[in-house]
């Protein structure tokens, strides 16, 4: 359990003296945030902020996973990688999306072609491993079963599953890029997210199948569960870190280099956890946020009526008058709630099984 507290510290602290560090690099070569025209007109004192800010948090992840794995002496786990590879490859995504929207100066960055062809093979890469590597059960770190609380149902076989696979990894990862439009907001609900993975790890390690902690109803067959409970840990401490900095008045933007990668970490836990539609309710805020825009899209084109003021949801209350950190604060309340229930729910799998 070392490991988990470790890897916590280790990346809250490279996180926190880092992102500074970042903010003065991007801000001499004048990275800087570019704001919509057609977004909300407070957020227009906001151009020209540093952006980009998920390389801090996503370097700091990496960082102190290699520094827990080095000072503990054991080595990394399929699964961990896979989760590490998955929010890495995303937020090399996002970053080449940020990228150009600073240096041609494009705000909507990539061609959405583009995006979604670098999405999707980086999404194929993961379902491929996730199906591979087995341990000497022979268990994978992905199961071909869809999952709540643990598997369940028919297995959906290799294909099904990487496309069940890729249509998590991107419904978070834009999920997660629609919710960061507020200082603070989709990081403080990350925050809380991976925090829920790291007591899910630890109570799979422990309710393991065929261990002799395993006293309980049920048990669960995932592959290194207390790896990703270290890896969620490490996502936790670099994403409290970066917070600092992110809060009202951000110093700093995570941008799709942060949010990809945030969306496409809790996806990644999702599946090797094999926790997969349990994440709705964990990520409940990114959920709703999402749905907010499609409810918005569909109403628009079917009727010619918006539902709200503004799509994602977040711009809905600004126009309405909230200031920026009422919203935040209610919507990680709201988040905080979703969390609860989420392991309230993973929990009460486990007492009434039978």
């Amino acid at each position: 359990m070392r490991q988990i507290l470790f890897a916590a510290v280790f990346a809250l602290v490279l996180s926190l003296v880092g992102t500074p560090v970042l903010i003065r690099i991007l801000a001499k070569h004048g990275y800087g945030q570019m704001i919509r025209d057609d977004g909300p007109k407070a957020h227009h004192s906001k151009r020209g902020t540093p952006t980009m800010g998920g390389i801090a948090f996503i370097l700091a992840t990496l960082v102190a996973y290699a520094l827990t794995k080095v000072l503990v002496g054991t080595p990394p786990t399929a699964s961990g990688l896979l989760v590490l590879f998955l929010m890495t490859g995303m937020g090399l995504v996002g970053f080449l999306d940020d990228y150009i929207k600073i240096v041609k100066q494009r705000s909507l960055g990539l061609r959405a072609k583009a995006k979604m062809a670098g999405q999707l093979i980086v999404g194929v890469l993961f379902a491929i491993g996730a199906l591979s590597f087995s341990d000497s059960a022979g268990i994978h770190p992905a199961s071909t079963k869809l999952s709540f609380v643990t598997d369940f149902g028919w297995s959906l076989g290799p294909v099904l599953f990487a496309l069940w696979a890729i249509f998590m990894i991107l419904a978070m990862s834009n999920g997660v890029n629609l919710t960061d439009g507020l200082d603070g907001l989709a990081t403080g609900a990350s925050v809380m997210v991976f925090g829920a993975y790291v007591f899910i790890g630890i109570w799979e390690y422990g309710q393991t199948c065929g261990s002799a902690a395993s006293a309980g109803p049920l048990c669960y067959q995932v592959r290194d569960p207390l790896d990703l409970a270290v890896v969620a840990a490490a996502l936790m401490g670099a994403c409290f870190g970066f917070l600092w900095w992110n809060t009202s008045p951000a110093k700093i933007f995570m941008g799709d280099t942060g949010s990809l990668a945030l969306g496409g970490a809790l996806a990644g836990l999702a599946i090797c956890s094999h926790t997969e539609m349990l994440l709705a309710i964990l990520g409940g805020l990114f959920v709703l946020i999402t749905l907010s825009v499609i409810i918005q899209v569909g109403s628009f084109r079917m009727t010619g009526k918006r539902v709200f003021k503004m799509a994602p949801l977040q711009h809905h209350f600004e126009l309405k008058g909230w200031s920026e950190v009422l919203i935040v604060v209610r919507f990680w309340i709201i988040q905080g709630l979703c969390v609860a229930v989420g392991l309230g729910l993973f929990y009460a799998g486990w007492v009434t099984a039978t």
